[in-house]
């Protein structure tokens, strides 16, 4: 590590991206291109950054992220990961909300929680996909295999779930030799194969934890469920052999203080340490308030330049001590190693478990919980942001009051002033947190492609008003996590039945006509074409309600579809008044990536200009413009925008 971040940070935890590529490279050998992989990142990706090592896994091939609970699936989505992530342990039912809001994939182990979450989804008019967890011998999460059967018939009569999986979990993976591993893998096999024989295919079946990929690679199915092994971590010494593993994570601090003390002094609380001889003691700011446990206590080690040192004393709740007497080089600022590699000396988390008399796990957990994630990708240490370990989301109800005062707060200091921070809060924030119940919604790759033409000769002897409007043919695009089978596009003549459209879930995207008229015909609004995945979905019918025109759209194609990712295109004609000289575009949910293009050529439309107002890290977008043809805006498919965004195109009359 480079000096510079000795000196940025008191202590900080390391994390290699690319130890861990290595890693998921080792996972595809075994494991075969073909195999679908779940990257487990809960308890913040064992400590090692679950919003970081899930987009780094998600790039390398993962289908799907495992957490333990729906705080650590709502961290993941906030943090703007959209793959599907699967909570793998039980759910009480008041998660049941967060689960629909954050489109999250609860595992079942129990009928009760099924039915609560059915009831649930039925009054949201959608459909889930859950996995469910049979107990074969691990005695924890999961139904009991002697009663999966029975219960797996009764949750496939619910209407608003869909048996997506199916899984166990290895109680003894690490020891290739016992008899128990096969036993669950009969239970589990049979019960599959019962499944099958009467008519239930479920499409991914699970098992193997990094245990058994290692040691038994004929349990994998469908999809294996990597933890550990992922962070450069051996099950067991009997996995060793198996595969080339790398670990990924450090853990750095610097040398606070140096002294030098006589013989007879005493060190740390409680004296448990006195000194026999002349000793040059270096104190450093960790201590088990960071996660280096007291039980390190005049047992743990340390490397300095090299070469390991002993702590000495007793483990503080923020300090250690530790005998540099035989560094004689050492000084203050000198980084500091308590896990990981230094020169050719190496601890390892194996190490240091043995010594606190636990297990790796848990080291990689909660060591340096208190410290900042630096990531090393490509080689390059500054390549990715860091952040602090855990973002605390508290449950919903304390939450909502907590998160409008941080985010108020912020805007209040960084704008002019606090009615300025207030009114940014307000028209950005609502839209996206306003509703407690509002799912979140994230958009990438969104495209709005516009082109303003004459009516045709043989489109005004139709409509004798064509002269005086122009015809708008729009070409919508956007990927998302598709939540129902049957959705609708709606249009509405004013502002109250916008607002409607708003607040049903089911309403794909929006669009204001203006119309005077008490109806909008299908002359005024028309939807040419519907794709999901380069698949033409069926439009179901058309009519008009007290919300508007609203055209709807389903298909038994979309069910396998739902809560995937999706890319979805809409091709739209419409009307415009030719008297009114502006044309808006808003995105009203968090979208990561745009290109907006206002086509005009071949009209009579002068001195075309955009105004823009786009909210996000870069809210400047690209700007190509060809006189008398089209203005287009583009912003890096990386980039997120923020709601209530937006461009505006104006012209002179």
């Amino acid at each position: 590590m480079a000096f510079k971040e000795s000196q940025k940070y008191r202590s900080w935890v390391e994390i290699d991206l690319d130890n861990f590529r290595k890693n998921w490279n080792e996972i595809k050998r075994l494991t075969g291109q073909d195999g679908k992989v779940l990257q487990v990142v809960k308890a913040d990706a064992y400590g090692h950054g679950a919003i970081e090592i899930s987009n780094c896994a998600l790039k390398n091939g993962a289908v799907m992220l495992g957490v333990a609970n729906a705080d650590e699936g709502v961290q993941l989505r906030v943090g703007g990961i959209n793959a599907p992530i699967l909570i793998l342990s039980p759910s009480p039912v008041s998660e049941i909300d967060e689960i629909i809001k954050y489109n999250l994939t609860p595992s079942v182990s129990d009928i009760g929680f099924a039915r609560e979450l059915n009831a649930s989804y039925e009054k949201k008019g959608t459909k889930i996909p859950i996995h469910i967890e049979v107990d074969t011998g691990m005695g924890r999460g999961g139904t009991l295999y002697d009663e999966a059967f029975d219960m797996i018939k009764e949750v496939l009569s619910f209407p608003n779930l869909y048996v997506e999986g199916i899984f166990s979990h290895l109680s003894l993976s690490e020891v290739d030799d016992d008899r128990y591993n096969t036993n669950q893998w009969k239970l589990f096999s049979d019960l599959l194969d019962t499944l099958e024989a009467n008519g239930i295919h479920i499409p991914i079946k699970h098992l193997s934890n990094s245990g058994g990929v290692l040691n038994f690679p004929e349990f994998n199915l469908e999809m294996v469920r990597p933890g550990i092994m992922t962070y450069g971590i051996h099950p067991s010494l009997h996995t060793t052999r198996k595969a080339d593993l790398a670990p990924v994570m450090c853990f750095k601090t610097t040398v606070v203080l140096l002294k030098d003390f006589p013989a007879g002094y005493s060190i740390g609380y409680n004296r448990t340490y006195i000194t026999d001889k002349p000793t040059r003691i270096a104190t450093i700011p960790v201590g088990y308030g960071d996660g280096y446990g007291f039980i390190l206590s005049n047992q743990g080690e340390a490397l300095i330049r090299g070469k390991r040192a002993p702590i000495v004393g007793r483990v503080s709740m923020d300090m250690c001590t530790i005998d540099v007497t035989h560094i004689t080089e050492c000084t203050v600022g000198d980084e500091v190693v308590l896990m990981g590699k230094q020169g050719d000396e190496y601890i390892s988390a194996n190490e240091i478990a043995g010594k606190a008399k636990t297990i790796s796990y848990e080291i990689l957990c909660v060591l340096g919980k208190r410290a900042p994630r630096v990531f090393v990708n490509k080689g390059m240490k500054d390549a990715i942001e860091p952040r602090l370990r855990r973002i605390f989301i508290p449950d919903e109800e304390r939450s909502i009051a907590r998160i409008d005062t941080i985010i108020r707060s912020c805007f209040q200091a960084r704008a002019h002033t606090p009615e300025l921070g207030d009114a940014i809060y307000y028209e950005m924030f609502e839209t996206l947190f306003g509703k407690e119940n509002r799912q979140l919604e994230l958009r990438t790759g969104f495209k709005y492609d516009i082109h303003v033409s004459e009516y045709s000769e043989e489109e005004k002897v139709t409509d004798q008003l064509a002269d005086d409007y122009f015809k708008v043919t729009t070409h919508i695009e956007y990927s998302k996590t598709l939540k129902s089978d049957v959705f609708f596009i709606g249009c509405a003549r004013n502002n109250s039945q916008l607002s409607q459209l708003f607040d049903d879930e089911r309403c794909e995207y929006r669009w204001l006509l203006g119309s005077r008229d008490a109806q909008i015909k299908e002359e005024d609004f028309r939807v040419d074409r519907v794709r999901i995945d380069d698949e033409d979905v069926p439009i179901v019918r058309a009519e008009n309600t007290s919300r508007g025109y609203e055209v709807w759209c389903g298909g038994n194609g979309i069910k396998r579809k739902i809560n995937k990712p999706a890319t979805i295109k809409i091709e739209i004609v419409t009307k415009k008044f030719k008297s009114n000289n502006i044309f808006s575009v808003y995105m009203v949910y968090p979208t990561r990536g745009l290109e907006i293009s206002f086509n005009y050529g071949g009209t009579q439309l002068k001195n075309v200009r955009e105004v823009s107002f786009f909210a996000g890290k870069h809210p400047y977008p690209e700007i190509e413009e060809r006189k008398g043809e089209s203005i287009t805006l583009r912003i890096n498919k990386d980039e997120w925008i923020f709601p209530n965004s937006g461009v505006t195109f104006i012209w002179d009359l």
